[in-house]
């Protein structure tokens, strides 16, 4: 498939199954897939798990969960280079061949030393290529006494430059990197070698990927060159930054994307989010669907300066998105999250509880805390019913007259409407603080809690009564 320049847009995402996928990675698999679907292209899914020692099954388990909750499919793949090597070595005899790439058979303490004398002159440290002109009699004998070796590319001084479709016109000069290792041996090639093989044979033709990788590209297009491909367009994204601008650490993140959804997280709201960690829409606006980003996405509105994470701005995404959901999406979504706690036995039940705590959520996981009260009254001082300067004994004949207004309403009339209308002579008769704040303690115990009608409504008569009864007895002792 190599050797000629991609007609169709080609985009890849190339994790390696070294650790969970992070909100770096899910960023740039958003952008290659948003970019693909505006295009009408196609996305590749490569797992780079060449590094066996760190490499783990369950790592990449966890990146195929993560990108299937965000809603990320991919067209090809997963492909896995680990089940590629005889590809690898195919290209690497060709380069060996055309001597272009050779054996090294420098010591690691030599190597280090010769490293560190540039450093302290202020000098690139690169390798000086003494094993450059080592005969092939010379080579074969250090490979028949099993000499530790590396296969390094030939780089001559020149300077590349490429365009990047976000950064524009980048220049590097080669005479910093001197001959670059390409491959521990036949059958172990390193990380830009087997992605340079990989992207020509799947006919990539845009490489989008995170600023880190920068760095990375000019030894890509030695490689590319070397082995006769055809370059591929670049785009580096923006680096994620921490909220004072500094490099974002794993100690401001979840561990894993999947602890987002643990946590209780919506992919949509993830989605708005990390399409703005870089991106702008065409106009200037918050909230953005998955459909409305495929329609609007272009890489020319990807932003150079980096992008704050900023958790504040996830969680207020998160909210917006929850209260969107309808009451039965919604039920559906809590389900996981209160299954522990035996709620779920009685969906009706819980969605009427979710319709009235929906408003509050942040994340999925507030529910048990913010909604246990509707399943049971927890325990709370007397005095917390009391509002401002009332006592105890005109709060008591507040809650009893409460108690007669329950008891007179039908239970087929025990909504919302209906009670504020039934509690109005007695809010305008005493106050609208001295009645409202006891009766919702006595329905909620708690401090903070949706209105005193809305749970009321959620309750029940006959459990709005009962909880109002022992709120009186509290009182009275």
């Amino acid at each position: 498939m190599f050797g000629r320049k991609p007609q169709q847009i080609r985009v890849r995402f190339a994790p390696s199954p070294t650790g969970p996928l992070h909100i770096g990675g899910a960023k740039t698999m958003l952008f290659n897939w948003l970019f693909a679907k505006n295009k009408g292209g196609v996305l590749i899914l490569r797992i780079e798990d060449t590094d066996v020692t760190r490499s783990q099954k369950k790592y990449e388990k966890d990146i195929m969960d993560g990108l299937l909750w965000l809603g990320l499919d991919w067209d090809e793949g997963p492909y896995r280079q680990s089940e590629r090597i005889d590809i690898y070595e195919q290209h690497l005899k060709k380069l060996l061949e055309e001597n272009k790439a050779y054996y090294c058979f420098c010591p690691k303490e030599e190597l280090e030393a010769e490293r560190q004398t540039l450093l302290t002159q202020g000098l690139a440290p690169k390798y000086s290529g003494k094993c450059r002109g080592l005969t092939d009699r010379e080579i074969k004998e250090k490979i028949r006494k099993r000499l530790p070796s590396v296969i390094r590319l030939k780089v001559s001084d020149e300077e590349i430059s490429f365009t990047d479709l976000i950064r524009g016109k980048i220049v590097f000069n080669t005479n910093l990197l001197g001959d670059i290792v390409i491959a521990r041996n036949l059958r172990s090639p390193l990380y830009n070698f087997t992605a340079v093989v990989d992207d020509a044979l799947m006919a990539i033709s845009h490489i989008i990927r995170g600023d880190e990788h920068l760095s990375n590209t000019p030894k890509q297009i030695l490689l590319i060159r070397a082995l006769g491909f055809n370059e591929p367009d670049y785009a580096h994204l923006p680096l994620i930054l921490a909220p004072d601008r500094s490099k974002l650490s794993k100690r401001h993140l979840v561990t894993s994307l999947n602890d987002y959804k643990k946590t209780g997280y919506l992919p949509e709201a993830m989605i708005n989010f990390l399409a703005l960690l870089g991106w702008h829409p065409i106009e200037d606006r918050e909230t953005i669907t998955k459909e409305e980003l495929i329609r609007e996405f272009s890489l020319e509105r990807v932003q150079k300066a980096g992008a704050v994470f900023n958790l504040q701005k996830l969680d207020w995404f998160n909210a917006y998105y929850i209260r969107q959901l309808e009451d039965e999406e919604l039920t559906k979504r809590l389900i996981p999250f209160v299954k522990p706690l035996d709620w779920a036995k009685n969906q009706e039940f819980l969605t009427k509880v979710a319709a009235v705590e929906k408003i509050r959520l942040k994340k999925l996981s507030d529910f048990s805390n913010l909604a246990s009260f509707f399943f049971k009254l927890p325990a709370y001082q007397k005095n917390l019913l009391i509002w401002r300067e009332q006592t105890s004994s005109q709060t008591i004949l507040i809650l009893k007259e409460a108690e007669n207004i329950f008891s007179s309403i039908l239970d087929l009339g025990f909504k919302k409407e209906t009670l504020e209308q039934q509690f109005l002579p007695l809010i305008q008769k005493e106050g609208r603080g001295e009645v409202l704040w006891p009766l919702r303690v006595a329905l909620s115990g708690q401090e903070a809690s949706p209105g005193p009608f809305e749970i009321a409504e959620v309750l029940g008569k006959e459990e709005v009564i009962k909880r109002v009864r022992i709120a009186i007895r509290k009182l009275s002792f």
